[in-house]
Protein backbone atom coordinates (compact mmCIF):
# COMPACT_ATOMS: atom_id res chain seq x y z
CA UNK A 1 0.00 0.00 0.00
CA UNK A 2 1.66 3.41 -1.40
CA UNK A 3 0.70 6.00 1.66
CA UNK A 4 -0.40 9.30 1.35
CA UNK A 5 2.68 11.44 2.09
CA UNK A 6 4.44 9.44 -0.71
CA UNK A 7 2.30 11.06 -3.30
CA UNK A 8 3.65 14.42 -4.49
CA UNK A 9 0.76 17.25 -5.96
CA UNK A 10 1.41 20.73 -7.84
CA UNK A 11 -1.02 23.05 -7.35
CA UNK A 12 -1.55 25.82 -9.96
CA UNK A 13 -3.34 28.94 -9.66
CA UNK A 14 -2.78 32.86 -10.01
CA UNK A 15 -5.36 33.88 -7.12
CA UNK A 16 -2.57 33.96 -4.16
CA UNK A 17 -5.36 33.54 -1.38
CA UNK A 18 -6.74 30.24 -3.43
CA UNK A 19 -3.52 28.96 -3.64
CA UNK A 20 -2.54 29.12 0.09
CA UNK A 21 -6.13 27.47 1.30
CA UNK A 22 -5.44 24.89 -1.20
CA UNK A 23 -1.97 24.11 -0.44
CA UNK A 24 -2.91 24.16 3.07
CA UNK A 25 -6.13 21.89 3.07
CA UNK A 26 -4.24 19.09 0.71
CA UNK A 27 -0.94 18.90 3.12
CA UNK A 28 -3.86 18.47 6.12
CA UNK A 29 -4.66 15.92 4.40
CA UNK A 30 -1.43 13.98 4.14
CA UNK A 31 0.08 14.82 1.03
CA UNK A 32 3.85 16.28 -0.34
CA UNK A 33 2.42 19.69 -1.65
CA UNK A 34 4.13 22.47 -4.02
CA UNK A 35 2.61 25.86 -5.84
CA UNK A 36 3.13 27.66 -8.33
CA UNK A 37 1.04 30.64 -9.79
CA UNK A 38 1.14 30.45 -13.30
CA UNK A 39 1.24 27.24 -16.03
CA UNK A 40 4.57 28.62 -17.78
CA UNK A 41 6.25 27.96 -13.86
CA UNK A 42 3.84 24.68 -13.67
CA UNK A 43 5.89 23.37 -16.83
CA UNK A 44 9.36 24.09 -15.19
CA UNK A 45 8.25 22.58 -12.15
CA UNK A 46 7.42 19.56 -13.63
CA UNK A 47 10.37 19.21 -15.68
CA UNK A 48 12.65 19.65 -12.74
CA UNK A 49 10.46 17.36 -10.59
CA UNK A 50 8.00 13.93 -10.62
CA UNK A 51 5.02 14.82 -9.83
CA UNK A 52 1.73 12.51 -9.25
CA UNK A 53 -0.74 14.85 -10.01
CA UNK A 54 -1.42 18.27 -10.74
CA UNK A 55 -4.17 20.22 -9.48
CA UNK A 56 -4.56 23.45 -11.91
CA UNK A 57 -6.70 26.55 -12.96
CA UNK A 58 -7.62 26.95 -16.38
CA UNK A 59 -7.72 31.15 -16.45
CA UNK A 60 -4.28 32.45 -16.01
CA UNK A 61 -2.39 35.37 -16.76
CA UNK A 62 0.27 34.69 -18.44
CA UNK A 63 0.23 30.52 -19.68
CA UNK A 64 -3.76 29.17 -19.40
CA UNK A 65 -4.56 26.38 -17.54
CA UNK A 66 -5.16 24.21 -21.41
CA UNK A 67 -2.07 25.40 -22.92
CA UNK A 68 -0.24 24.42 -20.28
CA UNK A 69 -2.17 20.89 -19.72
CA UNK A 70 -0.57 20.70 -23.62
CA UNK A 71 3.30 21.23 -23.04
CA UNK A 72 2.85 19.07 -19.62
CA UNK A 73 1.01 16.37 -21.66
CA UNK A 74 3.50 16.24 -24.11
CA UNK A 75 6.51 16.08 -21.53
CA UNK A 76 5.17 13.77 -19.49
CA UNK A 77 1.91 12.03 -20.74
CA UNK A 78 1.44 9.81 -17.70
CA UNK A 79 0.70 12.62 -15.14
CA UNK A 80 -2.85 12.74 -13.87
CA UNK A 81 -4.00 16.18 -13.97
CA UNK A 82 -7.23 18.21 -12.59
CA UNK A 83 -8.71 20.91 -14.24
CA UNK A 84 -10.51 24.11 -11.93
CA UNK A 85 -12.59 26.09 -13.87
CA UNK A 86 -16.10 28.20 -13.26
CA UNK A 87 -19.30 27.60 -13.81
CA UNK A 88 -19.76 29.59 -16.73
CA UNK A 89 -16.35 28.30 -18.42
CA UNK A 90 -17.47 24.52 -18.54
CA UNK A 91 -16.23 24.84 -22.00
CA UNK A 92 -12.76 24.35 -21.08
CA UNK A 93 -13.37 21.91 -19.12
CA UNK A 94 -14.18 20.01 -22.33
CA UNK A 95 -11.75 21.11 -24.06
CA UNK A 96 -9.18 20.24 -21.34
CA UNK A 97 -11.12 16.87 -21.18
CA UNK A 98 -10.21 16.34 -24.86
CA UNK A 99 -6.43 17.32 -23.88
CA UNK A 100 -5.71 14.68 -21.90
CA UNK A 101 -6.86 16.18 -18.27
CA UNK A 102 -7.87 13.36 -15.64
CA UNK A 103 -11.20 15.29 -14.47
CA UNK A 104 -12.39 18.71 -13.51
CA UNK A 105 -14.17 20.51 -10.95
CA UNK A 106 -16.08 23.75 -10.79
CA UNK A 107 -15.15 26.95 -8.56
CA UNK A 108 -15.99 27.67 -5.62
CA UNK A 109 -14.60 23.98 -4.98
CA UNK A 110 -16.44 21.28 -2.49
CA UNK A 111 -13.48 20.70 -0.94
CA UNK A 112 -14.97 17.01 -0.05
CA UNK A 113 -15.26 16.04 -3.87
CA UNK A 114 -12.03 17.65 -3.90
CA UNK A 115 -10.22 14.95 -1.76
CA UNK A 116 -12.63 12.15 -3.07
CA UNK A 117 -11.13 13.27 -6.75
CA UNK A 118 -7.40 13.23 -5.79
CA UNK A 119 -7.93 9.83 -3.58
CA UNK A 120 -9.89 8.50 -7.11
CA UNK A 121 -7.15 9.92 -9.02
CA UNK A 122 -4.04 8.38 -7.12
CA UNK A 123 -5.55 5.13 -7.00
CA UNK A 124 -5.93 5.23 -10.47
CA UNK A 125 -2.18 5.98 -10.98
CA UNK A 126 -1.03 2.99 -8.03
CA UNK A 127 -2.75 0.86 -10.50
CA UNK A 128 -1.29 1.71 -13.55
CA UNK A 129 1.99 1.63 -11.80
CA UNK A 130 1.19 -1.44 -10.02
CA UNK A 131 0.02 -3.06 -13.73
CA UNK A 132 3.50 -1.33 -15.54
CA UNK A 133 5.53 -2.99 -12.28
CA UNK A 134 4.05 -6.52 -12.89
CA UNK A 135 4.44 -5.90 -16.66
CA UNK A 136 8.01 -5.39 -15.91
CA UNK A 137 8.75 -8.65 -13.97
CA UNK A 138 6.91 -10.34 -16.10
CA UNK A 139 8.68 -9.16 -19.61
CA UNK A 140 12.24 -9.83 -17.19
CA UNK A 141 10.81 -12.92 -15.83
CA UNK A 142 10.60 -13.78 -19.76
CA UNK A 143 14.19 -13.74 -20.39
CA UNK A 144 15.16 -15.21 -17.22
CA UNK A 145 12.82 -18.13 -17.51
CA UNK A 146 12.40 -19.60 -21.28
CA UNK A 147 16.44 -18.00 -22.10
CA UNK A 148 17.87 -21.44 -20.13
CA UNK A 149 21.45 -21.94 -20.51
CA UNK A 150 24.47 -21.27 -18.23
CA UNK A 151 26.98 -21.82 -21.38
CA UNK A 152 29.36 -19.28 -22.66
CA UNK A 153 27.22 -18.96 -25.72
CA UNK A 154 23.72 -18.55 -24.04
CA UNK A 155 25.60 -16.32 -21.22
CA UNK A 156 27.02 -13.88 -24.74
CA UNK A 157 23.68 -13.83 -26.34
CA UNK A 158 21.67 -12.94 -23.23
CA UNK A 159 24.52 -10.23 -22.48
CA UNK A 160 23.88 -9.24 -25.94
CA UNK A 161 20.05 -9.29 -25.64
CA UNK A 162 20.16 -6.69 -23.10
CA UNK A 163 22.11 -4.55 -24.57
CA UNK A 164 19.96 -4.43 -28.03
CA UNK A 165 16.46 -4.89 -26.61
CA UNK A 166 15.92 -1.18 -25.23
CA UNK A 167 17.09 0.35 -28.88
CA UNK A 168 15.70 0.62 -32.32
CA UNK A 169 18.09 -1.36 -34.17
CA UNK A 170 16.89 -3.81 -37.05
CA UNK A 171 18.06 -7.60 -35.63
CA UNK A 172 18.64 -10.52 -37.84
CA UNK A 173 18.51 -13.63 -35.67
CA UNK A 174 20.53 -16.79 -37.66
CA UNK A 175 20.28 -20.19 -36.23
CA UNK A 176 19.33 -24.02 -37.35
CA UNK A 177 15.46 -24.61 -36.76
CA UNK A 178 14.55 -25.39 -33.40
CA UNK A 179 17.02 -23.34 -31.81
CA UNK A 180 14.42 -20.78 -30.39
CA UNK A 181 14.87 -17.93 -32.87
CA UNK A 182 11.10 -16.66 -31.80
CA UNK A 183 11.77 -16.61 -28.71
CA UNK A 184 14.65 -14.48 -29.10
CA UNK A 185 12.98 -12.04 -30.87
CA UNK A 186 10.02 -12.10 -28.31
CA UNK A 187 12.89 -11.37 -25.38
CA UNK A 188 14.20 -8.40 -27.14
CA UNK A 189 10.30 -6.71 -27.91
CA UNK A 190 9.20 -7.59 -24.54
CA UNK A 191 12.20 -5.92 -22.92
CA UNK A 192 12.16 -2.79 -25.24
CA UNK A 193 10.29 0.43 -25.29
CA UNK A 194 7.80 -0.59 -27.59
CA UNK A 195 6.96 -4.19 -25.17
CA UNK A 196 3.41 -2.13 -24.27
CA UNK A 197 2.39 -2.69 -28.61
CA UNK A 198 2.03 -6.00 -30.08
CA UNK A 199 4.32 -8.05 -31.75
CA UNK A 200 3.29 -9.97 -34.65
CA UNK A 201 5.02 -12.69 -36.20
CA UNK A 202 4.95 -13.70 -40.08
CA UNK A 203 6.51 -17.11 -40.84
CA UNK A 204 7.77 -15.65 -44.44
CA UNK A 205 8.01 -19.74 -45.35
CA UNK A 206 4.72 -21.01 -44.80
CA UNK A 207 2.68 -18.69 -47.56
CA UNK A 208 3.17 -18.75 -51.08
CA UNK A 209 4.47 -15.08 -52.40
CA UNK A 210 0.48 -13.72 -53.38
CA UNK A 211 -0.75 -14.82 -49.88
CA UNK A 212 2.44 -13.69 -48.18
CA UNK A 213 1.88 -9.92 -49.80
CA UNK A 214 -1.69 -10.05 -49.07
CA UNK A 215 -0.72 -11.25 -45.35
CA UNK A 216 1.36 -8.62 -44.57
CA UNK A 217 0.63 -5.11 -46.14
CA UNK A 218 -3.35 -6.31 -46.63
CA UNK A 219 -5.71 -5.18 -49.14
CA UNK A 220 -8.54 -3.46 -50.20
CA UNK A 221 -12.31 -4.94 -51.39
CA UNK A 222 -12.48 -6.45 -54.49
CA UNK A 223 -8.14 -6.65 -54.84
CA UNK A 224 -8.96 -10.01 -55.64
CA UNK A 225 -11.03 -12.53 -55.82
CA UNK A 226 -12.68 -13.27 -53.03
CA UNK A 227 -11.49 -9.69 -51.32
CA UNK A 228 -14.91 -9.26 -50.39
CA UNK A 229 -13.45 -6.25 -47.33
CA UNK A 230 -10.66 -4.25 -46.67
CA UNK A 231 -8.01 -6.07 -44.68
CA UNK A 232 -5.66 -4.73 -42.48
CA UNK A 233 -2.36 -6.59 -43.13
CA UNK A 234 0.68 -7.41 -40.46
CA UNK A 235 2.68 -4.47 -40.82
CA UNK A 236 -0.58 -2.58 -39.79
CA UNK A 237 -1.19 -4.31 -36.82
CA UNK A 238 2.20 -3.82 -35.79
CA UNK A 239 2.21 -0.51 -35.73
CA UNK A 240 3.75 0.90 -32.85
CA UNK A 241 5.38 -2.22 -31.64
CA UNK A 242 7.10 -5.00 -33.20
CA UNK A 243 6.81 -7.50 -36.59
CA UNK A 244 8.83 -10.71 -36.38
CA UNK A 245 9.95 -12.11 -40.01
CA UNK A 246 10.57 -15.68 -39.65
CA UNK A 247 12.22 -17.61 -41.83
CA UNK A 248 12.72 -14.68 -44.39
CA UNK A 249 15.31 -16.34 -46.71
CA UNK A 250 12.53 -18.54 -48.03
CA UNK A 251 11.15 -15.20 -49.64
CA UNK A 252 11.09 -14.53 -53.24
CA UNK A 253 13.11 -11.66 -55.33
CA UNK A 254 10.03 -9.73 -55.78
CA UNK A 255 9.14 -10.32 -52.14
CA UNK A 256 12.36 -8.83 -51.19
CA UNK A 257 11.95 -5.83 -53.23
CA UNK A 258 8.91 -5.02 -51.47
CA UNK A 259 10.07 -5.78 -48.05
CA UNK A 260 13.42 -3.07 -48.95
CA UNK A 261 10.64 -0.85 -49.64
CA UNK A 262 9.07 -0.88 -46.14
CA UNK A 263 12.33 -1.25 -44.07
CA UNK A 264 13.97 2.27 -45.94
CA UNK A 265 10.66 3.97 -45.74
CA UNK A 266 8.43 2.26 -43.09
CA UNK A 267 5.60 2.65 -45.59
CA UNK A 268 3.34 0.26 -47.12
CA UNK A 269 0.22 0.06 -50.19
CA UNK A 270 -2.70 -2.39 -49.46
CA UNK A 271 -2.69 -4.58 -52.42
CA UNK A 272 -5.07 -3.44 -54.54
CA UNK A 273 -4.59 0.32 -53.22
CA UNK A 274 -2.80 3.45 -54.46
CA UNK A 275 -2.77 5.20 -50.49
CA UNK A 276 0.65 5.08 -48.85
CA UNK A 277 0.10 4.39 -45.42
CA UNK A 278 2.96 4.89 -42.71
CA UNK A 279 3.94 2.19 -40.39
CA UNK A 280 5.63 2.97 -36.89
CA UNK A 281 7.60 -0.89 -36.41
CA UNK A 282 10.68 -2.43 -35.51
CA UNK A 283 11.91 -4.78 -37.54
CA UNK A 284 13.04 -8.56 -36.33
CA UNK A 285 13.80 -10.87 -38.57
CA UNK A 286 14.79 -14.75 -38.60
CA UNK A 287 16.59 -17.59 -40.98
CA UNK A 288 18.30 -20.77 -40.86
CA UNK A 289 20.27 -19.95 -44.14
CA UNK A 290 23.61 -18.48 -44.27
CA UNK A 291 22.00 -15.62 -45.82
CA UNK A 292 25.81 -14.44 -46.71
CA UNK A 293 25.66 -17.33 -48.91
CA UNK A 294 22.38 -17.13 -50.51
CA UNK A 295 23.68 -13.47 -51.70
CA UNK A 296 27.03 -14.80 -53.20
CA UNK A 297 24.37 -17.49 -55.49
CA UNK A 298 22.00 -14.55 -56.37
CA UNK A 299 19.17 -15.82 -54.24
CA UNK A 300 18.86 -13.06 -51.52
CA UNK A 301 19.15 -9.21 -52.55
CA UNK A 302 22.06 -8.06 -51.11
CA UNK A 303 20.71 -4.56 -50.40
CA UNK A 304 18.38 -6.29 -48.38
CA UNK A 305 20.62 -8.27 -45.88
CA UNK A 306 22.40 -5.66 -45.16
CA UNK A 307 19.47 -3.30 -44.30
CA UNK A 308 18.08 -6.15 -42.02
CA UNK A 309 21.76 -7.38 -41.05
CA UNK A 310 22.01 -3.80 -38.43
CA UNK A 311 22.63 -6.50 -35.24
CA UNK A 312 23.22 -9.94 -36.10
CA UNK A 313 22.69 -12.75 -33.44
CA UNK A 314 23.71 -16.24 -33.99
CA UNK A 315 21.67 -18.98 -31.63
CA UNK A 316 23.66 -21.84 -31.32
CA UNK A 317 22.99 -25.61 -31.62
CA UNK A 318 22.31 -27.28 -28.91
CA UNK A 319 24.86 -29.59 -30.02
CA UNK A 320 27.27 -27.03 -29.18
CA UNK A 321 26.16 -26.30 -25.72
CA UNK A 322 25.48 -29.87 -24.04
CA UNK A 323 25.97 -28.38 -20.73
CA UNK A 324 22.66 -26.69 -21.22
CA UNK A 325 21.04 -30.11 -21.47
CA UNK A 326 20.49 -30.58 -18.28
CA UNK A 327 18.77 -27.44 -17.39
CA UNK A 328 16.53 -27.64 -20.36
CA UNK A 329 15.61 -31.67 -19.40
CA UNK A 330 14.81 -30.35 -16.18
CA UNK A 331 12.74 -27.26 -17.19
CA UNK A 332 11.00 -28.82 -19.56
CA UNK A 333 10.27 -31.80 -17.11
CA UNK A 334 8.63 -29.61 -14.54
CA UNK A 335 6.68 -28.22 -17.42
CA UNK A 336 5.07 -31.50 -18.65
CA UNK A 337 4.76 -33.03 -15.39
CA UNK A 338 2.80 -30.11 -14.14
CA UNK A 339 0.41 -29.97 -17.45
CA UNK A 340 0.01 -33.79 -17.13
CA UNK A 341 -0.71 -33.86 -13.66
CA UNK A 342 2.53 -36.38 -12.60
CA UNK A 343 4.75 -37.08 -10.00
CA UNK A 344 8.03 -36.64 -11.69
CA UNK A 345 11.58 -36.08 -9.53
CA UNK A 346 14.12 -36.57 -12.19
CA UNK A 347 16.12 -38.98 -14.80
CA UNK A 348 18.38 -41.76 -14.46
CA UNK A 349 21.87 -41.27 -14.99
CA UNK A 350 21.42 -43.62 -18.37
CA UNK A 351 18.75 -41.57 -19.32
CA UNK A 352 20.79 -38.49 -18.89
CA UNK A 353 23.80 -39.61 -20.03
CA UNK A 354 21.47 -40.50 -23.62
CA UNK A 355 20.31 -37.03 -23.73
CA UNK A 356 24.04 -35.70 -23.42
CA UNK A 357 25.22 -38.14 -26.33
CA UNK A 358 22.32 -37.14 -28.74
CA UNK A 359 23.18 -34.64 -31.22
CA UNK A 360 19.50 -33.38 -31.50
CA UNK A 361 19.49 -31.90 -34.68
CA UNK A 362 15.84 -30.91 -33.94
CA UNK A 363 17.56 -28.88 -31.63
CA UNK A 364 15.88 -27.57 -28.21
CA UNK A 365 12.43 -28.50 -30.17
CA UNK A 366 13.88 -32.18 -30.81
CA UNK A 367 14.49 -32.08 -26.54
CA UNK A 368 11.14 -30.37 -25.77
CA UNK A 369 9.26 -33.43 -27.86
CA UNK A 370 11.40 -35.96 -26.54
CA UNK A 371 10.84 -34.58 -22.72
CA UNK A 372 6.62 -34.57 -23.20
CA UNK A 373 6.70 -38.03 -24.57
CA UNK A 374 8.67 -39.10 -22.04
CA UNK A 375 6.20 -37.55 -19.04
CA UNK A 376 3.92 -38.76 -20.37
CA UNK A 377 4.43 -42.26 -21.06
CA UNK A 378 6.18 -42.34 -17.19
CA UNK A 379 4.52 -45.18 -15.10
CA UNK A 380 6.98 -44.45 -12.14
CA UNK A 381 8.68 -40.88 -10.69
CA UNK A 382 12.23 -41.05 -12.70
CA UNK A 383 12.45 -40.62 -16.35
CA UNK A 384 14.57 -43.55 -17.44
CA UNK A 385 15.92 -44.79 -21.42
CA UNK A 386 12.73 -46.97 -21.73
CA UNK A 387 10.31 -43.36 -22.13
CA UNK A 388 13.25 -42.15 -24.51
CA UNK A 389 12.81 -43.14 -28.37
CA UNK A 390 14.24 -44.86 -30.42
CA UNK A 391 16.05 -42.91 -32.67
CA UNK A 392 18.20 -42.23 -29.35
CA UNK A 393 18.49 -44.87 -27.93
CA UNK A 394 19.50 -47.09 -30.71
CA UNK A 395 22.45 -44.99 -31.34
CA UNK A 396 23.48 -45.05 -27.94
CA UNK A 397 27.04 -46.08 -27.53
CA UNK A 398 28.66 -44.57 -24.31
CA UNK A 399 30.86 -42.53 -26.86
CA UNK A 400 29.54 -38.93 -27.94
CA UNK A 401 31.89 -39.27 -31.06
CA UNK A 402 30.15 -42.39 -32.38
CA UNK A 403 26.77 -43.10 -34.30
CA UNK A 404 26.43 -46.68 -33.33
CA UNK A 405 23.10 -48.94 -32.97
CA UNK A 406 22.84 -50.82 -29.75
CA UNK A 407 22.08 -53.40 -31.47
CA UNK A 408 25.00 -54.26 -33.71
CA UNK A 409 27.59 -57.14 -33.17
CA UNK A 410 30.77 -55.55 -31.74
CA UNK A 411 32.95 -57.89 -30.88
CA UNK A 412 36.21 -58.02 -31.91
CA UNK A 413 35.75 -55.02 -34.12
CA UNK A 414 37.14 -51.42 -34.23
CA UNK A 415 34.93 -48.21 -33.51
CA UNK A 416 35.86 -46.92 -36.50
CA UNK A 417 34.69 -50.34 -38.55
CA UNK A 418 31.05 -50.30 -36.75
CA UNK A 419 30.82 -46.87 -37.33
CA UNK A 420 31.32 -47.31 -41.01
CA UNK A 421 28.59 -49.96 -41.06
CA UNK A 422 26.52 -48.60 -39.14
CA UNK A 423 26.56 -45.62 -41.58
CA UNK A 424 26.31 -47.55 -44.80
CA UNK A 425 23.19 -50.20 -43.40
CA UNK A 426 21.90 -46.43 -42.68
CA UNK A 427 22.21 -45.31 -45.55
CA UNK A 428 20.46 -48.57 -47.68
CA UNK A 429 17.73 -48.14 -45.05
CA UNK A 430 17.07 -44.44 -45.87
CA UNK A 431 16.98 -45.31 -49.57
CA UNK A 432 20.04 -43.34 -50.12
CA UNK A 433 18.44 -39.80 -48.97
CA UNK A 434 21.25 -38.33 -47.16
CA UNK A 435 19.24 -35.93 -44.89
CA UNK A 436 17.43 -38.86 -43.65
CA UNK A 437 20.30 -41.19 -43.09
CA UNK A 438 21.52 -37.84 -40.56
CA UNK A 439 18.33 -38.00 -39.07
CA UNK A 440 18.14 -41.70 -38.38
CA UNK A 441 21.98 -41.16 -37.39
CA UNK A 442 21.09 -38.38 -34.57
CA UNK A 443 23.54 -36.25 -36.48
CA UNK A 444 23.69 -33.14 -39.02
CA UNK A 445 24.40 -33.53 -42.95
CA UNK A 446 27.82 -31.46 -42.34
CA UNK A 447 28.74 -34.06 -39.87
CA UNK A 448 27.65 -37.20 -42.15
CA UNK A 449 29.68 -35.78 -45.19
CA UNK A 450 32.63 -35.47 -42.57
CA UNK A 451 32.23 -39.14 -41.99
CA UNK A 452 31.62 -40.17 -45.55
CA UNK A 453 34.83 -38.42 -46.32
CA UNK A 454 36.94 -39.61 -43.90
CA UNK A 455 35.68 -43.37 -44.48
CA UNK A 456 35.99 -42.90 -48.08
CA UNK A 457 31.63 -43.41 -48.87
CA UNK A 458 31.06 -39.93 -50.48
Amino acid sequence: MVLKNSFQILVVDDDPGHLTTLRTIIKSWGYQVSAVDDGAKALEKVKEKLFDLILMDVRMAEMSGIEALKKIKNYNPAIPILIMTAYSSIESAVEALKEGAYDYLTKPLDYEILKLTLERALEHLGLKNEIKSLKEMINADFVLKNIIGKSRQMKDLIDMLAMIAPSEATVLIAGESGTGKELIARSIHYNSNRKEHPIVTVNCAALTDTLLESELFGHEKGAFTGADRQREGRFMQADKGTIFLDEIGETSPTMQAKLLRVIQEREIQRVGGEETLHVDIRILAATNRILEEEVGKGKFREDLYYRLNVVSLNVPPLRDRIGDIPLLAQHFMGKYADKNRKQVRGFSPLAMDMLLKYAWPGNVRELENTIERAVILLPGVFITEKELPLNITRLYSGNSDMVIPRSMDVANRSLEEIEKEAILSTIEAAGGNKSETARRLGINRKTLHKKLTIYGLS
